[in-house]
């Protein structure tokens, strides 16, 4: 090894902090119980949990790949926390500017400025912050498009006809394990519907970070 490679490969990992905010955290391990927790926790429509129930059972037939030159220890499935969310105030955020200073210190050691995204031409950011989703930018300008951009939180309130005629038709809950798994579990993620002529281009991007040492943090298929 190189001696500049080796003297980049020793550096401290530069993200490897630790964001100190108060969290509703639920106990490691997953079965039934606990995908009912979730779905309750996110207080989602009946369909939704059944959407988690179904893909929890076909996971628990399947078999975890095996990677023909990826290497990594067994993954212990009932060592994860699979719901971690920022404890908040009861009213819904308006703007960034309202949420939490340490959660948008965050993103910006992360390398992701939400602040300035607001002032960013046609880029709308969607924010998820462990199991939630903290702030999304530009959805009223969007709207003036036919675009609805928004956590699948939100559209679980919003729109939950389209949410449910749509959830999993790109990537089935059998497709795969993992899939599987993901459909069971998935904390927050970024529901975008777009017209079939949208009458502006625009960029929408998801973006996440996490607290807690051992844990899932997934999106919505």
């Amino acid at each position: 090894m190189s001696t500049s490679v080796q003297s980049l490969v020793s550096q401290p990992y530069k993200y490897g902090f630790k964001t100190d905010i108060e969290a509703d955290v639920i106990p490691r391990g997953l079965n039934e119980d606990v995908i009912r927790l979730i779905s309750a926790k996110k207080n989602e429509p009946e369909f939704m949990l059944e959407f988690r129930l179904k893909a929890y059972r076909k996971w628990l037939t399947m078999e975890e790949p095996a990677w023909p030159n990826v290497k990594y220890p067994p993954i212990d499935y009932q060592n994860i926390i699979y719901y971690s969310a920022p404890k908040k105030k009861e009213q819904k955020l308006g703007s960034l500017d309202e949420v939490d200073p340490e959660l948008l210190d965050t993103f910006e050691k992360l390398g992701i400025p939400l602040s300035e995204q607001k002032r960013l031409a046609n880029v709308a950011v969607d924010a998820i912050f462990d199991s939630v989703s903290v702030a999304t930018t530009y959805k009223e300008k969007l709207a003036e498009e036919g675009i609805i951009f928004c956590s699948i939180s939100e559209a679980l309130k919003e729109h939950p006809d389209l949410v449910e005629k749509y959830l999993g038709t790109v990537v089935p809950i059998g497709d795969n394990y993992f899939a599987a798994l993901n459909s069971a579990v998935f904390s927050d993620g970024s529901f975008v519907y777009i017209p079939k002529t949208p009458s502006a281009p625009w960029t929408c991007q998801p973006i996440s970070a996490s607290t807690t040492g051992i844990r899932a943090s997934s999106s919505a298929p």
